[in-house]
């Protein structure tokens, strides 16, 4: 059991809970026998049990002024410490700033919402120490290096272009992680298939690395991690179909694996497609036709919901008008190009 999923004490008073930066702090006598993780889980809920257990490990937190181990137990009453500098463990990488051009959808305190191009690396990694996001991000919001990896909560392929929401402070941070885990962020992407699809479905297939190419993920049945995707049919072309697709679990490649699993892999995929489709305007492609379209989610402070959408990028948007002048394109929205904001047919938040 994570701590999001923890029940608060009937007796427990609001008063305790402490949502800044950790301040010594009494530990409740109503909490004799906890873990110490426990404990702080609940005296801290702005901060992930993650968080407080490197801390801990750390030696940046004490209890009646000694070290102890998250697994101990309290008694009630012992007195909570913390380092008087804890800037220096939330400074969790070294990456520069970087002056990188950045669509931002909404910004407020709490929240920075972007539109992703292709071709923009998230995170910082073997080939790519720099011009990414991450870096982007250093620089249009220093604060965000005392955010462990800069906020960022999600991510999308460097190739997939659309909405990834970027957390500014840690409470907000902690918060979208939990919905995330939730599953109470809603992503919708559209993806180019190639081959026919008739009809929406869902795919639920676990999914881990693959046992040869160990660069590459694939269904695993036996030790792979729960995966489920959700698509509907929005039009339909004569070598793909585009589909509206929804993550329920959010794997590495998901929508990417999961359609390729079923023989209709993503336009333009280097990695899971296939090299011929039999149209040339798909061929010429160069990255996976996939587009992070709709983002939806909880306010970390205000709780309203709240949402957002991306139209198509260029490339995406000229491929499928492209195919449509075939005139036997079948759009279950509008023919005009501009997709519907409700498609015939719905995916089901679970």
């Amino acid at each position: 059991m994570n701590d999001a999923s923890q029940e608060i004490p009937a007796d427990y008073s609001p008063s305790k809970t402490v949502t800044s930066l950790p301040a010594t702090l009494a530990i409740p006598h109503d909490y004799a026998g906890m873990r110490f993780d426990a404990a702080l889980a609940k005296l801290y809920p702005d901060h992930s049990r993650s968080r407080l257990q490197e801390w801990l490990k750390a030696g940046l937190i004490q209890l009646d002024g000694k070290p102890a181990a998250g697994k101990s137990h309290v008694l009630g009453g012992e007195r909570i410490d913390f380092s008087a500098d804890m800037s220096g463990v939330l400074q969790t990488h070294d990456h520069a700033a970087e002056d990188i051009a950045l669509t931002i959808v909404f910004e407020d305190d709490e929240l920075i919402v972007i539109d992703k191009p292709a071709g923009l690396v998230v995170h910082p990694g073997n080939g790519n120490a720099s011009g990414t996001l991450l870096n982007a991000l250093l620089h249009h919001a220093p604060q965000l290096a005392e955010i462990p990896r800069a906020g960022i909560v999600h991510r999308l392929d460097k190739d997939t272009s659309g909405l990834l929401v970027v957390a500014k402070t840690l409470t907000a941070q902690t918060d979208l992680v939990r919905q995330l885990q939730a599953r109470t962020v809603h992503r919708h992407y559209l993806a180019l298939a190639l081959g026919i699809i008739e009809h929406g479905g869902t795919i639920d297939a676990p999914l881990g690395r693959h046992p040869v190419h160990r660069t590459k993920m694939a269904v695993v049945r036996s030790g792979g991690r729960e995966a489920r995707t959700h698509y509907l049919v929005r039009e339909c072309f004569a070598k793909a179909t585009l589909l509206e697709c929804q993550l329920e679990t959010g794997r590495t490649h998901q929508i990417r694996v999961h359609l390729a699993s079923r023989g209709n892999p993503l336009a333009g995929d280097p990695v899971y497609g296939k090299t011929c489709s039999g149209d040339a305007r798909i061929d010429a492609f160069r990255r996976q036709a996939l587009h992070a379209w709709q983002l939806a989610l909880v306010h970390p402070v205000s709780r309203l919901d709240v949402s957002w959408e991306s139209p198509l990028p260029d490339d995406f948007a000229q491929l499928l008008e492209d195919l449509r002048g075939e005139s036997n394109g079948q759009l279950n929205g509008q023919h005009n190009g501009q997709l519907s904001g409700k498609p015939d047919g719905e995916i089901r938040h679970k």
